[in-house]
């Protein structure tokens, strides 16, 4: 028992534990990564090799009634399946269990840009969320003939 009370004594005062309550720190603000939206460098390979697009986004509008899925062409002549008039799109959120289509208004036509591509330039479609069963956050696909753009999520 001597030993072990001799042995404390010997500890250096920089080694000995303070009781003391440290410094205050002043509150961090918390980090906030969006890690949902992150879509791995393979999938836009393939999007832009495949398909000649980039920049895939799906944005929920202020009224929830529609979804924008929205793309950047890189290749017009690859990106030309996408702007083709007899594909019809449709948004599939799996989780809601709900399949999207675009409307087709009366004086207008149905939601979405079907021009000949242009390099560089962004083009949109509109579904229509009625019941507004599709929420940001959720993980939806897209499809548009062929092409089909899986697990982007909704803004």
């Amino acid at each position: 028992m001597a030993g072990v009370l001799v042995g404390g004594l010997l500890i250096p005062p920089s080694a000995a534990q303070s009781t003391a309550d440290p410094p205050a720190q002043p509150a961090r603000a918390p980090v906030r990564t969006n890690l949902a939206k992150h879509v791995p460098a393979q999938a836009l390979m393939y999007y832009q090799g495949v398909w000649g697009v980039d920049s895939l986004t799906v944005r929920y509008t202020e009224s929830g009634e529609m979804i924008r899925f929205s793309y950047r062409v890189v290749d017009p002549g690859k990106a030309a399946a996408l702007n083709d008039k007899t594909a019809e799109p449709s948004l599939i959120d799996p989780q809601a269990g709900v399949k999207l289509v675009i409307p087709e208004m009366e004086k207008v036509g149905k939601l979405r840009q079907s021009s000949t591509p242009i390099a560089g330039k962004s083009y949109w479609m509109a579904f229509s969320n009625s019941g507004r069963r599709v929420r940001p956050g959720d993980r939806v696909d897209v499809q548009i003939g062929n092409f089909r753009a899986e697990g982007l999520v909704v803004e």
